[in-house]
């Protein structure tokens, strides 16, 4: 897809666990051009580690941007670029920028010590506790560092990439910073941290996302093929993206991703902060993004179906009929949310002989708890739903969305926008 000359682009980056996307927009909201590269899978550790080189973001990064600039004609076009990466990937650099190992992924569980010291220290309503948080992974990084303090800092995913183009490092933004610690009401560091053998100098300034940053460096520019004058802006998580893309924006408006695990959002005036239940909130501008995930989801219908098999099998379900059977799918022992008990046994027994009846039920039990998700978020203090959007694998099937339809007692429809990427593009055209 090639664009018209003139006119403004918004590109936007997703960088995550399997690729790098890129998604180009112009002000109309339309395609100028779309781009993609694998990423290897990150190395495991038996101790729970889950790391990756950060060179390769940045390789794969550069490739999709000259395939983008390849697919499109932006030359006289003002261009921003604002990416997202996955949340609480986290790295140590030097100042420069030099990492000095590499990153703790999303789902890293090793820093269990530096995780006891920060349930030491922080409000038990924090979004920074917890193994799988940034702020444990920063701490688990720093006791390992044979480098100066004050020549350190701690970035997430997306602000090392933003600032690879940047050429210069150091800016993080209320999304990717929340689970480091920061308040993106009150919009500081909280006086907690303190507490915790952290460097303040070692934590980054938090921007709004989309704010731009600068200009792209020189050498990035020629490295990507993407114009000299480009704005780059600060990043988001991958999840935060997905909602933008969709285009909801009013307070009860949801969306609901359909992944390998179940990942529900919603719109709201004020923030919900609950860990107890697995739910925290992002800023979006003067709203707040409340939400929490699953471990249910699609991982649990691929343990027993594949692709062709669900689309035949759902052809025999009703979905205005109950299956009954009660159902809690998991693909292991473990629930985050809306009920946070590590010990939680899946069920999915009995099973039928029948295929379509089992399906059916594996089915039902998601979406009861996408129901049971968005009743505890109300409880909470988030607004009801009014439609909630469908986004990931999941969104696509008709049979699937009725009964969800009938379990929410409201409208549930496919994203129009099923690209996280598109959220960036959508920040960096505002940008413009």
């Amino acid at each position: 897809m090639t664009a018209s000359a003139g006119g403004r682009v918004g590109i936007g980056l997703d960088v995550g666990t399997s690729g790098v996307r890129a998604v180009a927009l112009d002000t109309a909201g339309s395609r100028v051009a779309t781009a993609a590269e694998p990423l290897p899978a990150a190395d495991k550790t038996a101790a729970g580690g889950v790391r990756q080189d950060p060179a390769l973001w940045w390789q794969a990064l550069l490739r999709t941007l000259r395939r983008l600039a390849a697919a499109a004609d932006l030359r006289g076009r003002p261009c921003a670029l604002c990416l997202d990466g996955t949340s609480a990937t986290v790295l140590l650099t030097h100042r420069d920028g030099r990492p000095l190992g590499p990153a703790l992924m999303y789902n890293d569980r090793s820093a269990v010590r530096a995780a006891a010291r920060v349930a030491d220290a922080a409000p038990i309503s924090s979004p920074a506790r917890g193994v799988g948080a940034s702020l444990a992974k920063a701490l688990h990084l720093l006791a390992q560092a044979d480098a100066d303090p004050q020549d350190l800092c701690v970035l997430h995913q997306a602000d090392w990439l933003t600032g690879c183009l940047l050429g210069r490092f150091g800016d993080s933004d209320w999304n990717n910073a929340l689970k480091l610690g920061f308040d993106p009401a009150a919009q500081r560091w909280p006086d907690w941290l303190a507490g915790l053998p952290l460097p303040a100098q070692a934590l980054p300034q938090v921007h709004a996302p989309g704010l731009a940053l600068g200009t792209i460096a020189p050498s990035a520019a020629k490295a990507s093929g993407l114009p000299a004058d480009t704005l780059v802006c600060a990043g988001t998580t991958d999840s935060t993206a997905a909602v933008l893309a969709t285009g909801a924006a009013e307070p009860g408006e949801a969306v609901t991703s359909l992944g390998s695990t179940l990942v529900l959002k919603i719109i709201a005036e004020r923030p919900v902060t609950a860990p107890e239940h697995g739910v925290y909130s992002h800023r979006l501008g003067n709203q707040w993004l409340v939400g929490g995930a699953s471990n249910s989801g699609g991982a649990v219908l691929r343990a027993h179906f594949d692709d062709a098999a669900l689309a035949r099998l759902s052809t025999h379900i009703d979905p205005d009929r109950p299956s009954g059977l009660d159902y809690y799918p998991l693909p292991e022992a473990g629930e985050r949310f809306p009920v946070q008990d590590p010990g939680l046994a899946p069920r999915l027994t009995p099973r039928p002989p029948d295929d379509a009846r089992f399906l059916h039920g594996l089915l039902e039990g998601i979406a009861r708890i996408e129901r049971d998700g968005y009743h505890l978020l109300t409880r909470l203090g988030a607004p009801a739903p009014s439609r909630v959007l469908s986004i990931g694998g999941g969104a696509g099937n008709s049979t699937w969305t009725a009964m969800r339809r009938r379990l929410l007692g409201v409208d549930v429809v496919p994203a129009a926008e099923q690209e996280a990427a598109a959220g960036g593009a959508r920040l960096a055209l505002a940008a413009l």
